[in-house]
């Protein structure tokens, strides 16, 4: 039998009302977590469902406490929330540029600035962020979103050494083009001529990406640091 603090406890997923942060959600609280998403609508399908902004470091920092009154000590974070586009560099003018940098880089750090120090203290806990190979590969058209995902690859791995020895493990996850509602019909992700080059010839399944943030909470302070790539083979 497992002893009582090797059981899943309390996670917060941001961005787990839908895509890639729902599918997460759902593989936590199918592993016994007690899971608490945090996103601008609800997230009918966790014990805790907050609606929040995760650019906003002083309300993320009250909903944190908000889960932690209700539900328990954070063991785990996942950082889904985000936000997708493509467009040529020349059209990224800085609403586009604030806006990408804004959820996907801040709304990880926010989070991470939240909970972090509280698992330090405890002696204990799992951070995954979620990336992109585009962060580490690039891609035509997408800069300001492959410059976020790149920025969060670089962060995953400072906050992995500044709490080195404490017993929290901060790692990565940096999916390929996923199926999710984040690609629309006519996304060039989409199309046949691209799917035809990836050795499985699909996209990357949301319980894919699920099952590696999952592995990664998982395997303990013994892995940090670390970026896992479930890309369908498109990088390998």
């Amino acid at each position: 039998m497992a002893e009582e603090s090797d059981r899943p406890g309390v996670a917060v997923v941001t961005g787990a009302a839908s895509g890639l942060g729902a599918a997460v959600a759902g593989a936590l609280a199918a592993a016994g977590w007690r899971v608490a998403g945090f996103d601008l609508r609800p997230s009918p399908a966790t014990a805790l469902g907050v609606e929040v902004d995760v650019t906003d470091a002083a309300a993320v920092a009250a909903a944190v406490d908000r889960v932690e009154r209700e539900l328990g000590a954070v063991g785990a974070l996942v950082t889904a929330a985000g936000v997708y586009e493509m467009r040529p560099v020349e059209e990224i003018d800085d609403a586009r540029w604030s806006r990408m940098m804004a959820v996907n880089l801040s709304g990880t750090a926010n989070a991470c600035a939240a909970v972090v120090p509280r698992m330090v203290a405890r002696g204990r806990g799992g951070v995954v962020t979620i990336s992109s190979d585009l962060g580490v590969g690039g891609s035509q058209g997408d800069a300001h979103y492959a410059a976020s995902k790149g920025a969060i690859v670089g962060f995953t791995r400072a906050l992995a050494v500044e709490v080195e020895g404490t017993g929290v493990a901060v790692n990565t996850v940096a999916p390929g083009a996923a199926d999710t509602p984040m690609l629309d019909a006519g996304s060039p992700w989409r199309a046949a001529d691209f799917l035809a080059t990836l050795p499985v010839q699909r996209l990357v399944a949301p319980g894919e990406i699920a099952a590696a943030a999952r592995f990664l909470l998982e395997a303990g302070p013994a892995v940090s640091g670390q970026v896992l790539s479930p890309n369908a083979g498109a990088t390998i």
